[in-house]
């Protein structure tokens, strides 16, 4: 699978280490920076991971900062993009299968390498159901990120 990987500077060293076990694993990573320890702004560079899932040339993302936190809200600002804070294999799994997840956010001060390894393979393993009632759920959401994005922000109702 084709995976953008990045980072801030927070998350640099984690970063090399999940880009050696993804390769390891077969994957192709798409590295999307940063690559050193010099300070850097975590916005720019999870644009770069959701812009190349968001283009085709990445099947998933992957992006590290210190808690994710900051990442992943930077990440679900591009439309199109589904991003989820996981610290845990539940999580990671159950947001591909239920939410359709397509970017995963990491914290390098919350989790070790080990469990990043974990996370990062039930979040590449899992695949969207396509239940019904997930696959309404996520058309909702799709819907509010399409109705705010032509600024109909009074129409929105929820159903």
């Amino acid at each position: 699978m084709k995976i953008s990987l990045g980072a801030d500077h927070g998350g640099f060293e984690l970063k090399r280490r999940l880009q050696r076990f993804l390769k390891q694993q077969g994957h192709t990573v798409i590295n999307a920076g940063t690559d050193s320890m010099e300070p850097v702004d975590y916005p720019d560079y999870a644009c770069k991971v959701a812009q190349a899932v968001l283009a085709g040339r990445a099947r998933r993302g992957i992006m590290v900062c210190g808690s994710g936190v900051g990442a992943c809200i930077a990440a679900n600002k591009l439309p199109g993009i589904r991003a989820g804070l996981c610290h845990d294999t539940f999580s990671a799994r159950q947001g591909v299968e239920d939410d359709d997840a397509n970017m995963l956010c990491l914290g390098a001060r919350v989790i070790g390498p080990e469990l990043a390894f974990e996370i990062v393979r039930a979040f590449l393993k899992a695949r969207f159901s396509n239940a019904e009632r997930h696959v309404r759920r996520r058309d909702k959401v799709c819907a509010l990120e399409k109705a705010y994005r032509e600024e109909n922000h009074e129409q929105v109702q929820p159903s």
